[in-house]
């Protein structure tokens, strides 16, 4: 795991320029740091080691000098790939994924990416031909960003590495800022800052002489429902790739954790990996003392002592979170997504003092639908089902009958449910869901009515709705999970990269395996969502892997931060002085007098007050300062 940094320019002191931007980012590899400079290309890089510590440092450059490499993340099927390159008569100076990455690419060119497993954003230039061969992986899991005018092409694995380029200024998107408010996640490949992108996953693109030549997505996943495949097959096939998985993504040379909390995902991880791991496994958690209802290290705690781990908790405060939330704001670059990057980064901290690599459970409620607000859509299409006698999804996936085991798992959510069925009750799937992941019910309460001129509904439900709409499915379960795993996943994995980089760990996330998705899309609906029953189909497949206590859990809290407790009590003040501050007023955003009055000093409205905070703090670090 890496820091890389780039660009094509005819700008002087590239040496110069291209240290103060790895400078910035120097927590993503603090083992070395190094530079290369060649006529208009500047590639940088700052190396956390964790496979071939001696011998792996980069710019990596191939034996004939033609070509040299930049790489962040890890190629986790690289010892197949070099065997691979090994019969084709490639010698090695170096027993690297790098090496094996840039083998692959001088040998197969933009299709190398689809011969690798891993998680990986990288810049190859080719000296002869004066371009550059930038790539992003499967999900986006290692991030990539970009600045592209007439004069320079800058790019950076962070983008404050991006704002230390001469000439690049800071400045607010505000259809991502609204994005933003309306759904805490960025709907494409939107930054919050205006003509900065991110490099969409899967997604590679071709520099040439300065000019962008190409810009390809190189995988895709369909939900070509394959009928041949009974159950128990489909089973079978996923238990073997998700053991595969951890076998190859628990290959390092430092030592290995993993992030546990005690739900389905971490839990299995942990267990998986355990098995596969030769040496001493540590297992990190965190709960919250408020109450019970924040603290699942008694769920860790079983499947700790099941897997014989050295464990490992932590109890943050609030205090933590005064102390902690402006550093966190800096290294997310932009906010995303709740405030469980706080707990994150936490945790995160934590395992840095005993591993190198942790691996987590990130991708299982998005591939498998284990969001509670699907059932919650469910409950309203099986009403729907039965009182008009409709099959919109071609066949009825989930009847009123068979919902009803499963509703226990929704006592949490009425006012979402109720929110939910005040209006357009039976209306179009998409608007539906809409109304689920909207979060603007409150806007009018806690932004300024000049800033909400600006705030355009009808075009971000347009937005939302190319997204929800684009996979060729009827299925109401494939097109919420697909829009979660295209718009939420990547907000979760801008903050598993950043929390975890800025403590100087390496993060993995062994169920976001390219063929585990391919699975899965192929499979029936009604095997992965039977009944409404949250991961149906993961579920059955690893029942047997998993102590009993957390295969029927029932109260998967996702490691939720109290901060709606926090907020009525420890951190109003803290909150005031920020959202109510002169720099606030001045900005012209939010309703200060119903933050102050009505807001905070009831308690209400968290989720969007967390919003508010990190608008603001982001503003002060990186917009101010422009």
């Amino acid at each position: 795991m890496c820091g890389i940094v780039g660009f094509y320019s005819f700008i002087k002191n590239k040496d110069i320029i291209i240290n103060n931007q790895l400078e910035t980012i120097r927590h993503r590899g603090p083992d070395d740091k190094n530079i290369y400079v060649h006529n208009n290309i500047a590639l940088g890089h700052t190396r956390l080691a964790i496979i071939d510590i001696k011998q792996g440092s980069q710019p990596m450059h191939s034996i004939d000098g033609r070509f040299t490499i930049v790489f962040n993340g890890e190629i986790y099927n690289y010892l197949e790939l070099r065997q691979h390159l090994v019969s084709k008569g490639i010698d090695f100076k170096t027993y690297s994924d790098t090496e094996v990455l840039l083998n692959m690419y001088i040998l197969y060119r933009e299709d190398c990416v689809c011969k690798l497993n891993g998680m990986f954003s990288f810049a190859i230039y080719d000296k002869e031909k004066n371009s550059l061969f930038l790539a992003r992986d499967h999900f986006g899991i290692k991030p990539l960003y970009y600045v592209y005018n007439d004069n320079n092409f800058v790019f950076a694995s962070e983008i404050k590495s991006i704002l230390k380029y001469p000439g690049i200024r800071a400045e607010v998107d505000y259809l991502s800022l609204n994005e933003y408010m309306a759904f805490q996640v960025m709907l494409k490949k939107h930054t919050m800052f205006k003509n900065i992108s991110s490099l969409e996953p899967a997604t590679y693109l071709i520099l040439e002489n300065g000019k962008i030549k190409e810009k390809k997505r190189y995988w895709h996943f369909n939900y070509d429902i394959d009928e041949t495949k009974n159950e128990d097959e489909y089973c079978s096939e996923l238990l073997h790739l998700l053991e595969d998985s951890l076998n190859i993504q628990t290959r390092a040379d430092v030592p290995i954790g993993a992030y546990l909390s005690g739900g389905i995902d971490s839990s299995l991880v942990s267990i998986l990996a355990s098995k596969k791991y030769f040496g001493d496994f540590h297992t990190f958690t965190g709960g919250f003392k408020d109450s019970e209802e924040f603290d699942e290290t008694y769920y860790a705690n079983i499947v700790h002592r099941y897997i014989k781990s050295i464990h490992h908790e932590i109890f943050p405060t609030s205090q933590n979170f005064i102390d902690t939330f402006e550093k966190i704001s800096y290294h997310m670059d932009y906010p995303e997504a709740g405030p469980g990057v706080f707990s994150q980064y936490m945790v995160s901290k934590l395992a840095s003092s005993y591993v190198k690599v942790v691996l987590g459970g990130q991708g299982g409620d998005e591939i498998f639908g284990g969001y509670t607000r699907y059932a919650v859509a469910y409950l309203e299409q099986a009403i729907k089902g039965a009182i008009f006698e409709t099959a919109e999804e071609g066949k009825h996936l989930v009847t009123l009958q068979s919902i009803i085991p499963n509703m226990p798992q929704l006592k949490n959510y009425i006012p979402l449910i109720k929110e939910q069925f005040k209006e357009g009750l039976f209306g179009p799937m998409d608007e539906r869901y809409y109304r689920i992941i909207n979060r603007t019910h409150n806007v009018d309460m806690i932004y300024n009515n000049d800033f909400l001129k600006s705030f355009d509904s009808r075009q971000l439900l347009d937005k939302f709705k190319q997204v929800f709409n684009t996979p060729n499915t009827k299925s109401y379960f494939n097109k919420m999970t697909y829009f979660d795993l295209k718009t939420l996943l990547p907000a979760l994995l801008h903050v598993e990269d950043r929390v975890s980089m800025a403590v100087s760990i390496e993060s993995r996330v062994p169920i976001l395996d390219y063929r585990i998705v391919e699975l899965v899309s192929k499979m029936p609906p009604t095997m992965k969502f039977a009944g409404g029953k949250t991961k149906a189909i993961l579920l059955k497949t690893v029942k047997n892997l998993l102590p009993k206590e957390i295969f029927e859990r029932k109260d998967k809290m996702g490691f939720p931060t109290p901060i709606n407790k926090w907020l009525a009590n420890d951190l109003k003040e803290y909150a005031l002085d920020i959202l109510t501050s002169q720099k606030s007023k001045q900005r012209g955003y939010f309703n200060i007098s119903n933050i102050e009055n009505e807001i905070i000093n009831s308690g209400k409205f968290s989720r969007d007050l967390w919003g508010c905070l990190n608008i603001e703090m982001w503003h002060r670090q990186f917009i101010d300062n422009a």
